[in-house]
């Protein structure tokens, strides 16, 4: 584990749009909803994921690999104003992130093929895609597209988010486009329900989750929307 990051755990849970009903009815008055979410509770989350010629980002997570990092370039609301370059690693059951942010002039640059537009001085996590782009291919794979409603606990620091209408856009790696075609990754209308805390869960949450009764999941939304892109011709690239 590296000491210098902020680890927190990490919790998921496949849940109905029923039970979310249910979970935030039971939340109501503890939590409050996060400050960036719109009139409407929610707000748009699209990411970019990016993957090496060996898939290993995929074939780490299908394996069961316990700890391992993805890349992605994430955006808010189909907004170029505030854009990441984001590695997000997983230790045991903990997760931390480390991101940098990018123009969408430097995003079209990375699209395009032009990897150069990474390399900058005291930007260590550029520096380190940019490595991984030239020595193990690391390329952008697949769009994920998912409405978030998000709430947040200030003790423990604990965030609790409900993503919904989770989609992909195939082989499509542009995500200024507006007009986008996707189609629907999860049946059933499921919402995947993500819990993140600090050192720990205040027992008002606990009591209020209910969690014994809801159905614990690993999933990923990157390995999830893969299922649906069989391209890994990096040629094509």
């Amino acid at each position: 584990m590296n000491e210098t990051l902020k680890y927190r755990n990490e919790l998921k849970y496949y849940i109905s749009p029923q039970q979310r009903i249910l979970i935030t009815q039971k939340l109501k008055g503890l939590l409050t909803l996060d400050q960036h979410a719109s009139e409407t509770g929610e707000y748009h989350i699209r990411s970019l994921y990016f993957d090496d010629a060996a898939n290993t980002a995929l074939h780490e997570k299908l394996g069961g690999v316990r700890d391992r990092v993805k890349y992605r370039i994430r955006m808010y609301n189909q907004r170029d104003n505030v854009i990441h370059f984001e590695k997000k690693i997983k230790f045991r059951d903990y997760i931390a992130k480390v991101k940098e942010p990018l123009t969408r002039a430097m995003v079209e640059q990375i699209l395009a093929g032009n990897y150069e537009v990474l390399i900058a001085e005291h930007k260590p996590l550029l520096r380190e895609i940019y490595n991984l782009i030239h020595n193990k291919l690391l390329r952008p794979i697949v769009i994920v597209d998912y409405v978030r409603e998000p709430y947040v606990y200030q003790y423990g620091n604990v965030r609790i988010t409900f993503d919904k209408d989770l989609r992909t856009a195939l082989h499509h790696t542009n995500i200024f486009d507006q007009e986008l075609c996707s189609i629907p990754a999860l049946d059933d209308n499921r919402i995947i329900m993500e819990i993140k805390y600090d050192e720990y869960m205040p027992s008002a949450i606990q009591a209020a989750l209910q969690l014994e009764g809801l159905h614990r999941t690993s999933a990923s939304k990157y390995v999830i929307c893969r299922k649906y892109n069989k391209r890994n011709n990096w040629e094509d690239y």
